[in-house]
């Protein structure tokens, strides 16, 4: 790229006259409302990285900047854009589950994943990025309500923060894993998981790669010593929720349960989606179709491969870059599968479940 075209800041570049089509806005969750509004005013077509913002007030911020501009917009929810969701979407839409009544859907984030970016990481305090049901599960917020295609109507949740606190601190834990005497015993212990990365490309891309880019046993000893991913889980000054249930009630009575738990292996979602005519199951590869007529069950698989396009969150991230791409070059918003509204009330289901979570009532969506 010429080098009058590369900016140290985003400021940089919005000072000059439009002389592009589109942006890409990657910054840091807190700093999305600024370059998203700016650009958005300016006539570029807005794509952004989730969530919108960290706050209910920004997001409303965002979309209204966008709506005003009249500019194409698209958000990641990249689960609206894999063969799985498509192939879930077409067993509800034909009818073979009958009429819809409810979904059971887990988000099994991983007991070492928590650690690494909610606890040490970068998504561990609400004030700095927002809670966690939010920078973790606007993902799976927006995948139930496109699936059950209907606008959510009010929230209720219960969870908090379970387990990270000084109260659940071994005895004789040091601040810092590399001086405990306890680490061995540790279900989070530094050492263990990023030392484990070295050897492995998959693992040293992330989560190692976040932790240092010295990719050698000194150089993570090094940062494990010195930097934030090396401190003790239960010394840090973490506040999001480790455990969250979130139940959603959506238009025509249609609910969804919602489980955001720290405490499983890393995997994938775990879906149910209970209709009356069938019973659909799926962990976002697999699934299995029950019909309640015929008693027959039968098997999807969808598998996307392993590397590659495929690879980044089975296809989705590929997906919604060529459907952003493809709605600007043809100046049709349509070819983005959600639109800014839809995208805003995933985010507004977010802070209604934390609203909810903390005040221990349900909470209209839209209020």
């Amino acid at each position: 790229m010429a080098a009058d075209r590369r900016f140290n800041d985003w400021r940089e570049l919005v000072a000059l006259a439009r002389f592009a089509d589109a942006v890409i806005v990657t910054t840091p969750d807190r700093e999305h409302v600024g370059p998203a509004c700016r650009f958005a005013e300016l006539g570029y077509h807005v794509l952004l990285e989730k969530p919108i913002a960290p706050t209910r007030a920004e997001c409303i911020e965002v979309i209204d900047s966008i709506e005003k501009a009249g500019v194409i917009f698209a958000v990641c929810h990249v689960m609206r854009y894999t063969a799985y969701t498509d192939t879930v979407r077409d067993i509800v839409a034909k009818g073979r589950l009958g009429h819809l009544v409810g979904i059971e859907h887990l988000e099994p984030i991983g007991w070492w994943h928590f650690a690494h970016s909610y606890v040490r990481g970068n998504w561990r305090r609400s004030d700095q990025a927002g809670p966690s049901i939010l920078t973790k599960c606007c993902h799976d917020l927006d995948w139930l309500r496109y699936i059950v295609d209907r606008p959510a109507v009010a929230v209720s949740s219960w969870g908090g923060l379970h387990h990270f606190t000084a109260a659940n601190r071994p005895a004789g834990a040091a601040d810092r894993c590399l001086d405990c005497a306890v680490e061995p015993d540790c279900p989070f212990s530094a050492p263990r998981l990023y030392l484990g990365c070295l050897g492995d490309a998959e693992r040293e891309r992330w989560p190692l790669s976040v932790v240092t880019t010295d990719l050698t046993e000194p150089g993570v000893q090094r940062a494990l010593r010195d930097g934030p991913y090396g401190r003790c889980a239960y010394a840090c000054d973490n506040d999001v929720a480790d455990h969250q249930v979130v139940t959603i009630e959506f238009e025509g009575g249609v609910t969804a349960t919602l489980t955001m738990s720290a405490f499983t292996p890393y995997g994938r979602r775990r879906t149910r989606i209970m209709g009356t005519r069938g019973f659909l199951e799926g962990d976002g590869q697999h699934l299995t179709l029950t019909d309640f007529v015929t008693g027959e069950v039968e098997s999807f698989d969808l598998v996307a491969g392993g590397g590659g396009a495929a690879g980044g969150h089975d296809g989705g991230d590929f997906g919604v870059m060529s459907a952003f791409l493809d709605a600007v070059s043809a100046g049709d918003r349509s070819l983005v599968r959600s639109g800014p509204r839809e995208s805003l009330e995933s985010h507004l289901m977010a802070f209604a479940a934390e609203r909810s979570r903390l005040t221990g009532l349900a909470v209209a969506v839209w209020d």
